[in-house]
């Protein structure tokens, strides 16, 4: 069985916000897989089981606010009895130029409250984690706000391909493992993975 922890903020003044880009991937997961995420009784979050091939995949999305996400995924994780290495959380990065994506198995949040959150409440560091870069403020702009705002004109035009670029690397984690998702999206090999409408729109 293997999870996957899309982070963001519940309701819709926030749906559209920068740092609501993890909760925009596994939605997007949750369209591909043709399964709707409906509200846990036993958990503060929505989830979706999915049986692919012969495994089981639990997409999950807190709805404990992004500062309190641990609370809801230390849950996630006690009721499924996961083994760490099968949990992996997606979550925006100010520190990754927009549309860029860091999958990395384990490490600090960089100041990201809800990894710090999810840090705290399993006590390690040692859980995988998808960065979906958007970019830094405009000079002056403070980050809590840049973060809360939602994307430009530009950025909107290409959020439909960095959305995609994101899902396959979830289902490559999901089916070859973590190692192999590294070769491929960290060292920028991911244009194999564009459809032929998506590479038609990078012409």
């Amino acid at each position: 069985m293997k999870l996957i922890v899309g982070l963001g903020n519940p309701g819709l003044e926030y749906s559209n916000s920068r740092h609501n880009i993890g909760f925009t991937t596994v939605k997007a997961l949750g369209r591909i897989y043709q399964v709707a995420l409906k509200k846990d009784l036993y958990t503060k979050a929505l989830t979706a089981k999915v049986r692919i091939k012969n495994q089981t995949l639990i997409l999950a999305l807190p709805l404990t606010y992004m500062n309190y996400s641990g609370r809801a995924v230390g849950d996630l994780v006690k009721r499924y009895k996961m083994d760490l290495k099968n949990l992996l959380v997606v979550c925006d990065d100010l520190d990754l130029d927009f549309g860029r994506i860091r999958i990395r198995p384990k490490g600090s949040s960089g100041g990201h409250r809800g990894l710090t959150s999810i840090i705290e409440s399993l006590k390690t560091q040692e859980f995988p984690r998808l960065r979906i870069g958007i970019g830094r403020p405009p000079y002056g702009m403070d980050a809590a706000k840049y973060v809360l705002s939602a994307f430009s004109k530009e950025e909107k035009k290409k959020i439909k391909r960095v959305i995609n670029k994101a899902t396959a690397c979830c289902q490559v984690w999901l089916n070859k493992g973590i190692d192999e998702c590294m070769n491929i999206f960290n060292r920028g090999s991911e244009s194999s993975f564009l459809s032929a409408e998506e590479e038609k729109e990078e012409e």
